[in-house]
């Protein structure tokens, strides 16, 4: 017949692995807490801390339920007290450990894992405490008491030897990896690589690594694995322009044949901005392939994740991305082709952040600076073969504009309107990266591009573009004419007997009239129309009907084929190229300068003046109707660029005006 076991001997062998397991993770806790994280050491520690953590959460279950049994019937206040302190406290810290190993540290919760450190601290001293008043407080026999003494030693013996073992596979397990984790093999700069324009192997982009060679690919590209984390974020940005800077079909066409009529090698020029993983990695040379081309990482991330994240810093203000980049430490199994081991790399990530906060969160991208990196640009004689000439430049512009607050008409402040407040305002979103309120930076990276959401089929993307567009960045005001005649006289009179606050206006049949059309850019914290300016088109509308619908003049309409009438007032500029030819198919490797520009610096306005002739079949009053209107790209070069994708661009109703304008007959003349 076997003898059963005693509530006594069955607690005797749960309390041992429940000290084992609680030694391991106070030692462990305590080495997270004080060692580096990112040292493959700690970082296997981590994740076994989550690992013996679930494991003391089921002991503590099994021995609370035998240990509450056996001493149901004591009637020791104190002590029961301090159990029940310590079990409450147990139970708080266990939570925060679980919330922990499913959610990771998570910015909108990161009092969590503070709270976590010190209920641990905590319950090692009500443990102690409970234990102390065994010693003090008496059981009814001796015998019991003797032996929860003695089974208490032993246990805290026996929870030695196994934080030892653990301790030495912890070192054993770091010192396998680091002696079969290999680094990765990044191309080296030889005499394979083309460098037309000088020593350094990313020029004519201004770009820089700080190693100052290439980088593996997968310390740049692979989006999907931050999307597995930063979902909204992703979805986000899958949809913007910066995730499309390579595939986008304008620039595949551009692209293309610049590398067609220079070679490869010219095409870092471009890349550093639209395709950064095809630049660092040393793609850009005979053999390789360009951003634009299909079925290359490059091409389907364009302006990926680590491509902003990553920059360390910026070289300089002048652009064509001019950016020091540092790819981020890599967490074990970083770089592992295996999924589950890479999974695991994201699951370090997500509960011991600490890391990868100081390689994607660099000071510079709280910056606007940041920005000028690639939204600045110039082109010297290497690609056009004839000198430097300066070409868009939205950082200068906001600079010397009222938002950046730092220009000559005031004192500097860091109450600023940066780029990153326009074109990445705070959403809500479920991120772990989400600030108290659950908001984070929008990285749909709203602009003026209608083209690329149109073509794809992104109807909610098109519709938040036309609605930032129309979010007043622009206000027109048609001029109320001043009419000599109808002035008001100046004798000295009672104010009661004016007729009008200010001087009337109206015309007769058959004058000429003459329109002021005044267009402010009161919200566009550069020059506006930026970007493209060679390429988009925004005009100034004027329609004039009489009180029947006819319409009476009109300029900036557009033909039935699309094209913009050649007379509109227009907001644009005119490249040309060495013979003093349009260079209209945006080959900028040609461009020596402008012919036209025309632009408004925010905070600025332009005037743009009409003149018609009032026909005597007029029915009045005439309805003058002025309309900042603007459309991605102009037609001409919108068929060229898209061929077999293009599809009619939207036209975007930035700001509107309306004037009534009385018509009058002219008395005839009698004697």
């Amino acid at each position: 017949m076997t003898n059963k076991l005693s509530l006594l001997d069955r607690e005797t062998l749960a309390f041992r692995s429940l000290v084992a397991t609680l030694i391991i993770c106070s030692l462990s806790g305590l080495a997270i807490f004080i060692l580096p994280k990112h040292m493959a050491g700690n970082q296997l520690n981590i994740l076994a801390h989550v690992v013996v953590g679930l494991s003391f959460s089921v002991l503590v279950l099994a021995y609370s339920f035998v240990h509450f049994k056996r001493t149901l019937g004591i009637r020791k206040p104190l002590l029961i007290l301090s159990g029940i302190l310590a079990i409450a406290t147990l139970a708080a810290y266990l939570y925060t450990g679980f919330y922990l190993a499913i959610n990771g540290h998570r910015e909108t919760s990161s009092h969590i894992g503070h709270w976590h450190m010190v209920g641990s601290l905590v319950i090692i001293a009500l443990i102690a405490l409970h234990l102390a008043l065994h010693r003090v407080i008496k059981y009814r026999t001796r015998t019991e008491d003797n032996r929860a003494h003695t089974y208490s030693w032993h246990s805290l013996t026996y929870g030695l030897k196994w934080a030892a073992a653990y301790l030495f596979v912890i070192f054993i397990a770091s010192a396998a990896y680091a002696l079969f984790d290999k680094p990765l093999a990044v191309k080296s700069i030889s005499d394979n690589y083309a460098t037309p324009y000088g020593d350094h192997p990313f020029r004519p982009s201004q770009a820089e690594t700080v190693s100052g060679g290439f980088i593996h690919e997968k310390q740049i590209a692979g989006a999907a694995q931050c999307a597995s984390c930063h979902q909204d974020i992703a979805r986000q940005w899958y949809s913007s322009v910066h995730r499309q800077a390579a595939s986008d079909p304008v620039y595949a066409r551009n692209v293309s044949l610049l590398a067609a009529e220079r070679g490869i090698a010219a095409t870092r020029y471009c890349e550093g901005c639209h395709t950064p993983v095809a630049l660092l990695t040393g793609e850009l040379t005979p053999g390789g392939k360009h951003g634009g081309v299909p079925g290359t990482s490059g091409h389907a991330e364009g302006v990926t994740c680590l491509s902003c994240h990553a920059m360390a810093d910026t070289v300089h203000l002048d652009g064509v991305a001019s950016y020091l980049y540092r790819p981020p430490h890599p967490y074990l199994f970083g770089n592992s082709d295996s999924a589950i081991l890479r999974g695991i790399s994201q699951y370090l990530i997500k509960i011991s952040a600490d890391q990868h906060k100081r390689d994607v969160a660099a000071p510079v991208l709280r910056e606007a600076r940041h920005c000028a990196t690639c939204h600045t640009q110039f082109m010297d004689k290497d690609i056009n073969n004839w000198g430097w000439v300066k070409m868009q430049d939205e950082y200068s512009a906001w600079l010397s504009s009222p938002f950046s607050r730092q220009h000559q008409q005031t004192f500097a402040t860091d109450n600023m309107t940066r780029c990153q407040d326009c074109h990445m305002p705070l959403v809500k979103a479920n991120d772990p990266s989400a600030n108290a309120e659950g908001m984070i930076r929008s990285h749909r990276f709203l602009a003026a591009n209608t083209m690329l959401p149109l073509i794809s089929g992104d109807t909610e993307q098109l519709e938040l573009t036309k609605k930032f567009l129309q979010s007043n960045k622009l206000r027109v005001t048609i001029e109320k004419p001043n009419r000599q005649k109808a002035l008001q006289t100046e004798v000295s009179l009672d104010e009661s007997l004016r007729k009008h606050q200010e001087t009337p206006y109206y015309h007769y049949l058959g004058e000429t009239v003459t329109l002021k059309v005044l267009v402010n850019n009161i919200g566009v914290g550069h020059e506006f129309p930026g970007g493209t300016i060679d390429l988009n088109q925004a005009w100034v509308e004027l329609l004039v009907r009489d009180a029947t619908g006819k319409a009476v003049y009109s300029s900036g309409t557009l033909s039935e084929d699309g094209y913009l009438d050649q007379d509109a007032h227009i907001y644009r500029s005119i490249p040309v190229d060495r013979h003093g030819k349009q260079v209209w198919t945006h080959e900028l490797f040609n461009m020596v300068g402008e012919t036209y520009k025309n632009v408004i610096a925010p905070g600025g306005s332009d005037i743009a003046e009409y003149q018609f002739e009032v026909p005597s079949w007029v029915k009045g009053p005439l309805v003058v109707d002025a309309t900042v209107k603007y459309r991605k790209l102009n037609q001409r070069y919108a068929k060229w660029a898209l061929q077999d994708k293009y599809q009619e661009l939207p036209v975007v109703d930035m700001a509107r005006d309306t004037l009534v304008l009385d018509i009058l007959h002219e008395k005839e003349v009698t004697n």
